[in-house]
């Protein structure tokens, strides 16, 4: 063998050094561990049972301690669940409660197996570590606590049955004379659920709180009527007493309501606005309505033009009858002032009244009115007349004296003649009904509208409505001497108040006064104004057709005695007649008219008692 492989074979049976100190290593380490298990296998022996030291539960040191040495010494221990205090509060308003009432319970079993099951869990390594980390820093764990909301809000509720109020509106109503208030109130209303909202994180801390609740408030829409409740008051504290403004003598009034009537009539009604609801406190006004459109008519009374005579020394006009202000009662204004007034607390309220001046006032002036002289005037004559007809001749034309007319104004004799009755100085006389003339009131009136309306015509001025008779009066046909002048024929009207009238126009620009003078044979009519110069020219074509009246005509009238025979109605002829009128003015002709009249013929008619001997002539006309 050679000094080569000897060499070699020498190097490769020397054992290496490195494997070695790697076995000791190994062995070293090896050593460590099964010291090491030794030592946890005796650690976890030796615990065995009992928690690991270091371990604790909020604060309380359960290390070596069995789990039901643990869990009683936690039940000792932690006694936040029935010691604690959990306060609610509302302003000056607490509710104390003990944790365990509003729900919170400490489990202390799942408490102890947590802190025993701590280094008794996952692998050997996790489990060794926790254990050494427990021993050597400590491991505190919370506790495991229960909290049952449902008991939480079921205290709630019971707060909330004290706190939560309802919402109440204001009111106010009326008993006897008394008034009756009741105050609003704002509603309250514990919002349970916001409440519960941090009442678990409280709890969980294991300290004392302070958790305020919340609650929601809701106003009525009226809170107070005090207000209202005043104007109430006002009202009824005592009577009421309506008045009439600027009263006269023979004026109806007062009228005075006592306070326990105004209760009866007082309403209080809620009224909604764009600034809310609010109550309205006053007199029922429907009510009112109805006491004051039954007052209206006694309170009503047409304006009146004052009245004057022409003086033609003086050359000026001298009242004869004041002027009539008119009046009519406002009703929706006085409502509205009776609540107004009587919230202010009166109680003498006088009544609202529409006021009409009249056209012509007690001052008035002729020069102003063009009222400066005679223009014209007619006189109509009626011998023979009855003392009832003269009467209500001189009762119509009293009518009119002083009246004045305003330029370019249509007159109508209805309008001031008014209601012809036994009521306003009339009498009972013949007049004109259908195809009889009968008695009956105002019989003579016609003498007025005639003699007006002649006064119109040979005047000049225009007539607007003019009705004849139904057959010729011979009244109408009179002169001054007693005598008959047919030429008048034509000229005459009638007037029935309301359904015939007679009218004419003042065509001038001054104001026209009439004036009347009767006598208890005659009836002058008189225009005062100012002369525009016109004249007057007519015409008549006379009666034509002059038609005989029937046969008299005798009827039995078991009020007349036998043998009693009496005259009610006269024959006339029938005709008819044209009166043709030419108006000047400045030498041209200014208008003309024409006024055609048919007269019926008039029949005599007789009433006899029973039994009563007629004349040959009745038998001759077939009459019974």
């Amino acid at each position: 063998m050679s000094s080569y492989s000897a060499t070699r074979h020498a190097r490769l049976s020397k054992p290496s050094p490195i494997p070695q100190a790697l076995i000791a290593l190994v062995g070293g380490v090896g050593l460590f561990f099964v010291l090491l298990g030794v030592v946890v296998f005796s650690f976890n022996s030796y615990y065995s049972g009992e928690i690991y030291p270091g371990v604790s539960v909020a604060g309380v040191d359960l290390s070596g301690m069995k789990p039901d040495d643990a869990a009683a010494l936690l039940s000792q221990r932690l006694t936040f669940p029935e010691s604690g205090k959990i306060v609610f509060q509302q302003g000056t308003k607490v509710w104390i409660a003990k944790p365990a009432e509003v729900g919170l319970f400490l489990d202390t079993e799942k408490s102890v197996l947590a802190a025993y099951s701590l280094g008794r869990q996952g692998g050997p390594v996790a489990r060794l570590a926790a254990e050494l980390n427990a021993w050597y820093k400590g491991k505190d764990l919370a506790p495991l606590l229960v909290y049952d909301e449902r008991i939480a809000q079921r205290y709630l509720d019971g707060i909330a049955a004290q706190v939560n109020t309802p919402t109440v509106e204001a009111s106010l109503h009326v008993s006897g004379v008394n008034v009756v208030v009741q105050p609003g109130q704002v509603g309250h209303t514990l919002d349970v659920r916001a409440t519960l909202a941090p009442l678990e994180a409280q709890l969980r801390t294991l300290t004392d709180g302070i958790l305020p609740l919340v609650i929601y408030d809701t106003a009525p829409v009226i809170m107070d009527v005090s207000q209202q409740a005043e104007i109430a008051k006002n009202i009824l504290s005592a009577p009421l007493t309506l008045t009439l403004p600027d009263a006269q003598e023979g004026d109806p009034g007062p009228w005075t309501f006592a306070p326990d009537k105004l209760a009866e009539m007082l309403t209080i009604e809620r009224v909604e606005s764009t600034d809310g609801a609010h109550y309205q406190v006053g007199l029922n006004a429907e009510g009112l309505r109805s006491f004051l459109e039954g007052l209206a008519p006694k309170l009503a009374r047409d304006s009146v033009d004052a009245r004057y005579r022409f003086n033609d020394d003086t050359r000026q006009i001298d009242l004869i009858q004041h002027a009539v202000i008119g009046r009519s009662l406002d009703v929706d204004g006085t409502i509205l002032a009776i609540n107004q007034r009587l919230a202010q607390g009166e109680h003498q309220i006088p009544l609202s009244v529409n006021v009409s001046q009249p056209a012509i006032g007690d001052d008035a002036n002729a020069t102003q009115l063009g009222i400066t002289e005679l223009v014209h005037q007619e006189t109509t004559y009626f011998y023979g007349s009855s003392a009832s007809r003269i009467q209500n001749i001189k009762t119509a034309a009293s009518r009119f004296d002083g009246v004045m007319v305003p330029p370019g104004a249509v007159f109508s004799m209805a309008d001031i003649l008014g209601d012809v009755s036994l009521d306003t100085g009339y009498a009972e006389a013949l007049i004109i009904y259908g195809n009889r003339t009968i008695k009956g009131v105002g019989g003579g009136v016609c003498q007025v509208s005639t003699t007006l309306f002649r006064t119109v015509f040979f005047g000049g001025f225009p007539v607007v409505e003019r009705y004849p008779h139904a057959y010729r009066v011979y009244y109408y046909e009179q002169n001054a001497a007693g005598g008959n002048n047919s030429d008048m024929a034509g000229l005459d009207a009638t007037v029935y108040v309301p359904q015939v009238d007679f009218k004419f126009k003042n065509d001038t620009p001054y104001w026209l006064l009439m004036e009347t003078y009767p006598t208890s044979t005659s009836l002058t009519w008189k225009f005062y104004s100012t002369s525009d110069g016109r004249s007057v020219n007519w015409d008549t074509t006379g009666l034509q057709n002059v038609t005989e009246p029937p046969d008299p005509l005798y009827q039995e009238n078991d009020k007349l005695a036998k043998g009693e025979i009496n005259q009610v109605d006269w024959a006339v002829e029938g005709a008819d007649v044209t009166v043709d009128r030419t108006v000047e003015r400045s030498g041209q002709v200014y208008f003309q008219d024409s006024f055609t009249t048919h007269y019926i013929p008039w029949r005599a008619v007789y009433e006899y008692g029973p039994g009563t001997k007629l004349p040959k002539e009745a038998k001759q006309n077939g009459n019974n």
